[in-house]
């Protein structure tokens, strides 16, 4: 499978994973969360994949799921759910794609 094709792959099962841990939340407009939550998500499964900077793939995860984490978790104050989730799903994904 090809880089771009694997990170789609990666990218889907990461933003479905965000949107299931996110179901039983509630939100004031919970279709825009779990939508911004997936398309969040899938960008991190899609980078880390189609990126190959000269670091171990461990930090490259960490650094990458940080990163796009960050701007969710600044905005809507949520530090630890969301930068958690974005540091184990990139770090998971840089695991399976090394």
């Amino acid at each position: 499978m090809n880089n771009v094709l694997t990170g789609v792959v990666a990218g889907l099962a990461l933003g479905v994973i965000a949107v299931l841990l996110m179901l039983p939340l509630s939100f004031p407009d919970k279709k825009a969360a779990l939508l911004g939550a997936f398309i969040n998500r899938f960008a991190i499964g899609f980078v880390v994949v189609n990126i190959n900077p000269p670091m171990p793939f461990w930090v490259k995860g960490i650094l990458v799921g940080l990163i796009l984490s960050l701007p969710d978790a600044i905005i809507t104050k949520t530090y630890i759910p969301i930068l958690a989730t974005g540091i184990i799903g990139g770090l998971l994904v840089s695991f399976l794609s090394r």
